[in-house]
């Protein structure tokens, strides 16, 4: 496991080297000699050689001009139809896994789509059951059910090696994926991954707040993330999640492994990427903190910090292979 302290500068369509320099966009730069430097805008990846290259692409959905795409269905034999949006090219894959009732048209996965279409690398997102645009009532849904609605994208649309970018939930499900099809899950990049987060929070709860939730059979979980300003969260999902709990042993995955978190992210806490780093076997395990950045990491600078973590991946996988 590695933790590299560099300072970040991210502008809007160019960015500082970590050490000092300018990139260009679409084109390889040298890169100077420099020195560490204590925390500043992120504790970041070293990037492995001299030169760092910088996708020749923007983020159109970003200025509000992507177009629209049509929405196909996974069926699947009695269980409910997953909506996802697939786009045709190269190996390794990427395919994305969002957050806890989220869905496949966030910020995130459509950046990361742009780019994979850029590059002419395949690329996945769906819906989770009961989420989105997928069949299925959400109340009824389990983490159980979401890990298989990941190994059923994995399965059916997915050929070759892929790339797992998972946000909160996600990123404790890519954890699952890794696991159960290690021959086809080939590197990771957890994005404020919240593995055993929802088992722990409950767990911290005063035992006469968990009784009551026994109760009442629901938990209003709070977040700034929707209108209610809570989400609903069934006992039976409280419950259930126990039985994917990951962190208490060593985690099997032995692929490159990338999370990214924000210091000020208030839902899940950036130590959860610390414990995570020291369970999987894996000895390529980078952790990238912004300093200031939230839970959802949705700030331009953050997609594209997403955005470079990929591509650095890709290239170093084509490199082996």
């Amino acid at each position: 496991m590695r933790i590299h302290y560099r300072r970040v500068f991210l502008s809007s369509y160019a960015c500082a080297l970590p050490c000092g320099g300018r990139e260009e966009l679409g084109r390889w730069v040298p890169r100077p000699p420099c020195r560490d430097m204590a925390v500043a805008g992120a504790v970041r990846i070293l990037w492995r050689g001299n030169l760092i290259r910088v996708p020749a692409v923007d983020f159109p959905h970003l200025l509000g001009c992507r177009q629209k795409s049509t929405v196909s269905f996974l069926s699947r034999p009695d269980r409910p139809k997953l909506a996802y949006n697939k786009l045709k090219g190269k190996n390794p894959g990427v395919v994305f896994l969002s957050g806890l009732y989220s869905n496949m048209n966030g910020q995130k996965a459509l950046a990361l789509e742009d780019f994979c279409k850029s590059i002419g690398h395949a690329f996945v997102r769906f819906d989770y059951t009961g989420c989105g645009s997928s069949e299925g009532n959400v109340k009824e849904s389990t983490v159980g059910k979401w890990r298989k609605d990941v190994l059923s994208v994995l399965d059916e649309l997915t050929d070759g090696p892929q790339i797992l970018v998972g946000s909160s939930l996600g990123g404790w499900l890519m954890l699952h994926a890794a696991i159960a099809r290690p021959e086809k899950v080939v590197a990771l990049v957890g994005i404020a991954a919240a593995a055993d987060h929802l088992s722990a929070t409950f767990q911290q709860l005063p035992v006469e707040v968990k009784k009551e939730i026994e109760e009442k059979g629901e938990w209003k979980l709070p977040t700034k993330h929707n209108e209610e300003g809570f989400y609903t969260v069934t006992y039976e999902v409280i419950q259930e999640a126990e039985n994917h709990c990951v962190l208490a042993t060593p985690l099997p995955i032995k692929c490159p492994v990338r999370l990214l978190h924000g210091m000020k992210d208030e839902d899940v806490p950036w130590q959860i990427s610390l414990k995570i780093a020291e369970r999987v076997v894996s000895t390529d395990v980078d952790i990238i903190l912004r300093k200031a950045g939230q839970h959802r990491m949705k700030e331009q600078d953050d997609i594209k910090l997403m955005v470079y973590t990929v591509e650095d991946l890709i290239d170093k996988l084509t490199t082996l292979t």
